[in-house]
């Protein structure tokens, strides 16, 4: 019998094609079979045994995916901290231009200068306080602080 057909290599081979698709997509699933294919494979140059050979692939991906998820749940973490003008949102400014009723003024958040409008559509006298709501286009859209 060649080499090449021997259970390890095969295993080992797997391994190998499922790390190589593994780079390529992301959730490290592929990897948990690599990694269980070419442990697999190891052991199969041990004890030759087929049933031992699946029953070891079988639970080593286990572990391995069971680890890899909570490793990989550290790394996509949902906690994440809005940018760009999302981030505006719940910022305070203070209006730099008065802000009509249903048309824009500005407002300067942080440093910079924003086109408003107001949420109610009410008049917002410069120098009044404001947080911003949403954004609509290029415009935030704001309500007055009741002090």
């Amino acid at each position: 019998m060649e080499i090449w057909f021997d259970p390890w290599v095969i295993w080992i081979a797997i391994g190998i094609i499922c790390i190589i698709i593994e780079i390529f997509t992301p959730g490290f699933l592929f990897l948990s079979f690599g990694v269980g294919a070419i442990i697999t494979g190891l052991a199969a140059i041990i004890i030759p045994s087929l049933a031992f050979q699946i029953l070891t692939f079988a639970i080593v991906t286990l572990i391995i995916f069971m680890l890899s998820r909570k490793f990989s749940k550290k790394l996509i973490s949902t906690n994440y901290e809005e940018t760009n003008v999302k981030a505006l949102i719940g910022k305070t400014g203070k209006v730099t231009k008065e802000i009509p009723a249903n048309e824009k003024g500005y407002v300067k958040i942080g440093g910079e200068e924003w086109a408003a409008v107001s949420k109610d559509n009410k008049k917002i006298d410069k120098d009044v306080l404001v947080m911003v709501n949403d954004i609509k286009g290029n415009k935030v859209i704001v309500t007055v602080i009741d002090e």
